[in-house]
């Protein structure tokens, strides 16, 4: 006879209860192309020049901040700890990094500002649930910040995508060295110095 526990009844509904909340906390690709998300005028030279800032590796997300004329503002980048995403949680990192890097817009009656968001993760450019969570904080930071919420851009070993968009490239990708960023860049006009001293969990900080 074989002696063991069975898992009671009230621990199986609070686990179907919390996949249930994750899962309600993400967005489906087609709710985020219909959520009229602004387009990114130039996605690669915006994504390379975040790219040769913050160097991300899998599990970093960098979050860009944008002014009305789409100049970068500011920009942060943190590592997402190994867990199950949940929207809520990737909301919270979010704004802690924008709290970090930029005061909050509330006071205005329509959004100037807009946060892109780049993370950086494994596999291809499939949307998964990590991506439904991040798109789901990303929308819920900007509007606790009083911002527009902007692209979505994944990037693999496959290259970079914005999601909703189908806009994308080869290059770069998180095998890719940086590019120098020079007197010629865009980004670098945009963005001139990187902040130090930024705490944890944030890796880099640039502002404007």
């Amino acid at each position: 006879m074989t002696l063991g526990f069975a898992p009671s009844s009230g621990a199986s509904l609070s686990s179907s209860s919390g996949s249930a909340s994750r899962l309600a906390r993400m967005l489906e690709p087609a709710e985020w192309a219909a959520a009229g998300i602004p387009l990114l005028t130039n996605p690669r030279e915006m994504v390379s020049g975040l790219h040769s800032r913050h160097l991300p590796t899998p599990s970093t997300a960098v979050l860009a901040i944008l002014d009305h004329e789409e100049r970068l503002a500011a920009s942060a980048s943190f590592t997402r700890r190994a867990a199950p995403a949940d929207g809520w949680e990737l909301r919270n990192a979010l704004l802690a990094a924008l709290r970090r890097v930029i005061p909050h817009d509330l006071r205005r009656r329509t959004p100037v500002r807009t946060a892109v968001l780049l993370y950086c993760r494994e596999g291809d450019e499939r949307w998964t649930e990590e991506d439904g969570a991040w798109m789901w904080g990303l929308r819920d930071a900007c509007t606790l910040h009083g911002l527009r919420c902007g692209a979505y851009i994944t990037l693999t070993r496959g290259g970079w995508q914005v999601l909703g968009e189908g806009r994308g490239g080869r290059r770069p990708s998180t095998d890719s060295p940086p590019t120098p960023l020079g007197e010629e860049s865009e980004f670098e006009r945009l963005v001139p110095r990187i902040a130090s001293g930024a705490p944890e969990p944030m890796r880099r900080a640039a502002a404007r």
